[in-house]
């Protein structure tokens, strides 16, 4: 059975079109390699990238794509809203099919390896390829950013994990990790502060905020008996989260980091953030996705939703989806296509099934040509999945009315 893992490198470039997708394109110079999605922001000046494929061609993609980005890129002109510490900021391996973390974690550090030796550029393991503790959060890792980064390389306790233990300016550093999927969703606040904003992100994310004596925002940080801040803990497990604002939208986000979305979904917290937000004289105006997201999380928002309309759930996964979509506002900034944000849509080959993907109209040119298929069973099919349809509309439209 093929091994699958996927690779989401962040890289530090989100305005100019024509460097964020040269770096990208790269990736299926590689043959298997399957490009997924390239997400850019121009105020974080950041893009994601997702491709998946093999390890070992994964592996290979990600250092062309790690060159690529430290030929186009120079971190002594980048600024942004998002933290970063080089060209490459971060690049992820995301175990996908029939791999363990384990395994991933030992591609990660044979991609850590060949990045130092092969490009000579230098950067730490995180999460499930950490090689030590205090480095497995990623960010501990970046804490200080691009601008500390020299002062760091200094410090005997950070020297990079691979690569020269010497200050790159103009490419920085890069991270490689192992982890488990991970869901970047940003949260729209009808308020432009990012005080409030991040207000909402210490009520929900699992860190919470520092405690404070008297007032929360300016009273005195309250200690431990080792000195250390005591924290309230947030609404949510396995999030991470900040607030910003966003120039080209003109609003402020509470931008977070969904780690393990069978702990907390897309849709929990949404409704968090709703919740924190009204309670603050604030209102949760739409949402955001950066990359993309398991069919499973949609689904699951979707019937969430539906059962609060107190409608049936008897509809096709398309439907689903959409009242996800609607209800979360995923399509407030930009169109949120189905086809290209949910990760096995991405994945299905449209070429293994031409008659499925046929709209009507083809389909029918397609029966009428000279060609043996479509047939009669697949013609009985069709009308036979009509007349179901019907029946399932009849009883959607009926269920909820009362004899």
């Amino acid at each position: 059975m093929k091994q699958l893992i996927e690779c989401v490198p962040n890289i530090s470039e989100g305005k100019n079109p024509e460097i964020y997708n040269a770096i990208a394109n790269v990736v299926e110079t590689v043959e298997g390699v399957k490009l997924l999605d390239v997400d850019p922001g121009a105020a974080t000046n950041r893009t994601v990238i997702t491709f998946v494929g093999e390890p070992a061609q994964v592996v290979e993609a990600a250092i062309r794509l790690i060159k690529k980005s430290n030929e186009l890129i120079n971190m002594e002109q980048h600024s942004g809203e998002h933290p970063r510490f080089g060209a490459t900021d971060v690049c992820p391996l995301v175990p996908i099919a029939n791999i363990d973390m384990e395994e991933v974690a030992t591609w990660a550090h044979t991609l850590g390896k060949r990045i130092g030796e092969e490009l000579n550029l230098s950067g730490y393991f995180y999460e499930n390829a950490a090689t030590k503790p205090e480095r497995r959060n990623l960010a501990t890792c970046r804490a200080g950013e691009y601008e500390g980064l020299k002062q760091k390389f200094a410090d005997e306790n950070w020297k990079p994990d691979f690569g020269p233990a010497k200050f790159n300016a103009k490419f920085g550093a890069v991270a490689v990790g192992a982890r488990d999927f991970l869901i970047a969703y940003n949260v729209n606040l009808n308020s432009t502060s990012v005080r409030r904003a991040n207000a909402v992100a210490f009520d929900v994310r699992e860190q919470g905020r520092v405690k404070r004596e008297g007032n929360p925002v300016t009273g005195e940080i309250i200690r431990d008996e080792n000195g250390n801040p005591e924290r309230v803990p947030g609404k949510l497990k396995a999030v991470k989260g900040i607030g910003w604002y966003i120039e080209e939208y003109g609003l402020a986000q509470v931008s977070m980091n969904l780690t393990n979305m069978s702990i907390t979904s897309i849709r929990e917290a949404f409704e968090a953030c709703r919740e924190s937000a009204n309670k603050r004289g604030m209102r949760v105006t739409g949402s955001e996705l950066i990359g993309l997201i398991p069919k499973k999380a949609m689904i699951e928002a979707g019937k969430f939703y539906l059962k609060k309309q107190k409608r049936s759930l008897g509809v096709s996964d398309s439907e689903i989806i959409k009242i996800a979509i609607k209800s979360m506002g995923l399509d407030d900034l930009t169109p949120f296509n189905p086809q290209l944000k949910i990760i096995e849509y991405q994945l299905e080959s449209k070429s293994n099934k031409p008659l499925v993907n046929m709209p009507l109209n083809a389909f029918a040119e397609e029966t009428a040509s000279e060609s043996p298929a479509p047939g009669g069973g697949s013609i009985s099919a069709y009308v036979g999945a009509l007349g179901v349809a019907l029946g399932t509309m009849v009883a959607n439209l009926s269920s909820h009315k009362r004899g």
